[in-house]
């Protein structure tokens, strides 16, 4: 099993980040929230993908998921994440987007993904409230 993170950025309009795979990616075009490898950390991987510093975070949500093109289980946590940037330069991705929760729908995001869209959309999830949290 391969453990992976990714972050759930949302601005202070509850607009939440996320990014879409080039086109050369495994799963092309699909939509996803940014992240990577645990060995290599959300702060690096934030960096790397948007050019932004993690400032906070806080686990939300984790998933256990196999895509059917591989044999391989990813376990996926999820972060609410807070960044000092209020610009971000999509290094990795072929775009990204600010959406509101509710928009989350509208975008092909990758199949590990939907139970925590649901929670995103409904509200059972809110990134920034958690945030907040002591």
């Amino acid at each position: 099993m391969r453990t992976v993170v990714a972050a759930v950025i949302e601005r202070a309009d509850r607009r939440l980040l996320i990014g879409q795979r080039r086109r050369e990616d495994s799963s092309p075009l699909k939509w996803e929230f940014p992240g990577g490898k645990v060995e290599e950390a959300l702060a690096r991987e934030l960096r790397e993908e948007l050019g932004v510093t993690l400032t906070k975070s806080r686990e939300v949500a984790s998933v256990r998921h196999q895509y059917g093109h591989t044999q391989e289980e990813l376990e996926i946590h999820f972060f609410a994440a807070a960044i000092a940037e209020t610009e971000i330069a999509p290094r990795t991705f072929e775009q990204v987007a600010w959406v509101l929760p509710k928009e989350l729908s509208h975008y092909d995001f990758l199949a590990a993904n939907r139970e925590l869209i649901a929670h995103l959309a409904t509200g059972k999830i809110k990134p920034g409230e958690t945030l907040e949290l002591p």
